[in-house]
C-alpha cells in the first residue's frame, strides 16, 4: 500500500512501519531543525532525542486529533517537549556530575591532609630517635630532595660521610620501626 499524507495516520494506528518511513522522508527535516534549536550544542544527544521522537509518534499517535491541530503541528510539538525534556535531564546531569566531581575533589583534599599529617606525626615520631643532626639531613635529603652534593657543600662535609650517616640513621630508622610494629601486633 502505498502511503500518503491522507492515509499516513491510519497506517500508523496499524503499526505499518512503512507509515513510519513516510513520517521520516516527509517531516524528518522539521523535527531535526527542532532538535537542533534546543540541543544545537549536544550533537551526540540529537539522534537519540529523534528516535525518541519517532517512537512517541509511533506509541501514541492514536492520540492525534486533526481536528485540534495539522499532523506537522502535532509531531513539531512532541519535538518540541521532548527536547526540552532531553535539554533538562542534560542540565541535571551536569549538575549532578559537577557536584560529585566537588565532592570527589573536597573528599581528596581532606584525605590528603590526614594522610599528610599522619605521615608528618608518624614520620616525627621514627625521627626523633636519631640525632638532631641526623634528623636535619634526613629532612634536607629525603623532604626537601636535595642531593648529596648540594648537602655536602653546604655543610662542608664530605659525601661518603653523608651516605654512611644515611644508610646509618636508614638503618635505625628500620630497627625502630619493627619495634613499633611488633608492639602493636602484640597489643592486638
Amino acid at each position: 500500500m502505498r502511503i500518503t499524507e491522507k492515509n499516513v495516520v491510519e497506517q500508523l494506528i496499524v503499526k505499518n512501519e512503512k507509515a513510519l518511513f513516510y513520517i521520516v522522508e516527509q517531516y524528518g527535516g522539521t523535527i531535526k531543525a527542532i532538535i537542533k534549536k534546543y540541543l544545537g550544542s549536544l550533537e551526540m544527544i540529537q539522534d537519540e532525542c529523534l528516535d525518541d521522537v519517532l517512537l512517541l509518534i509511533w506509541n501514541n499517535i492514536m492520540y492525534y486529533d486533526e481536528n485540534k491541530n495539522s499532523l506537522k503541528n502535532w509531531i513539531a510539538a512532541i519535538a518540541k517537549h521532548k527536547s526540552i525534556d532531553y535539554q533538562r535531564q542534560y542540565k541535571k546531569f551536569l549538575l549532578q556530575q559537577e557536584f560529585e566531581d566537588h565532592m570527589l575533589v573536597d573528599f581528596q583534599s581532606v584525605e590528603a591532609q590526614v594522610m599528610d599529617n599522619m605521615l608528618s606525626s608518624q614520620t616525627e615520631q621514627l625521627l626523633s630517635s636519631l640525632k638532631k643532626e641526623d634528623q636535619l639531613l634526613f629532612i634536607q635529603h629525603y623532604g626537601e630532595q636535595k642531593s648529596i652534593e648540594e648537602l655536602s657543600h653546604a655543610q662542608g662535609i664530605h659525601r661518603s660521610v653523608l651516605y654512611n650517616r644515611l644508610s646509618r640513621g636508614r638503618k635505625k630508622l628500620r630497627t625502630v620501626f619493627k619495634n613499633k610494629l611488633n608492639e602493636k601486633e602484640e597489643s592486638t
